[in-house]
């Protein structure tokens, strides 16, 4: 992740300005760009909402979005996915989700990409857990390693046939090697 260096902006101040490509995240009163995400990176978002969405969108439990904004705590971050519960998701009249996110996500899943720091995003899901967030993954498609974080727990680091802890009441059952077996797009 670069760090842009700028005039000192409060989160209100930042929140005023223009969305970028790709996005930028407000932390500890700095301005921190995301990275470009490359094809696997791609491929394993897709896969991943398209996943959760399956499973949870038709009955109202959550709903995976991708590059979604929530600003909360003094942050505002973009998750490469954050999965809120259907009852966390603020409706207009029409049934429309608010574009505005100023919760965390229930479920946050990123997704390293070469040259971002993982220490940076690991700090994100750190800063979500504290104000309420219930699940974080990381992936390493490099190791092909998922790294899960609890609340008031150490991570736990899961690879090969272990088992994915899932957000829960969403059936989802997936180890990490089915995860980065989407990456084999070509037989």
């Amino acid at each position: 992740m670069l760090q842009t260096p700028s005039p000192t902006l409060t989160l209100a101040e930042f929140l005023q300005q223009p969305e970028t490509q790709p996005a930028r995240e407000y932390i500890d009163g700095k301005i921190v760009q995301k990275p470009m995400p490359k094809t696997r990176h791609s491929r394993l978002q897709s896969k991943l909402i398209q996943s959760i969405n399956n499973i949870s969108e038709a009955e109202q439990l959550a709903y995976a979005f991708p590059e979604l904004r929530c600003t909360f705590g003094g942050r505002s971050i973009v998750a490469d996915i954050a999965v809120l519960r259907w009852e966390h998701i603020q409706f207009d009249e029409q049934g429309e989700p608010l574009d505005d996110v100023f919760i965390p996500p229930d479920w946050m899943i990123e997704i390293l990409s070469p040259n971002q720091s993982s220490n940076q995003v690991t700090g994100n899901i750190l800063h979500a857990l504290q104000y309420g967030c219930q699940l974080g993954w990381l992936l390493d498609p490099d190791d092909r390693s998922i790294l899960v974080f609890l609340p008031q727990q150490q991570p736990e680091l899961r690879n090969n046939r272990d088992a994915l802890i899932g957000l829960e009441g969403i059936s989802l059952t997936l180890t990490v090697e089915q995860v980065f077996g989407w990456l084999k797009m070509k037989k």
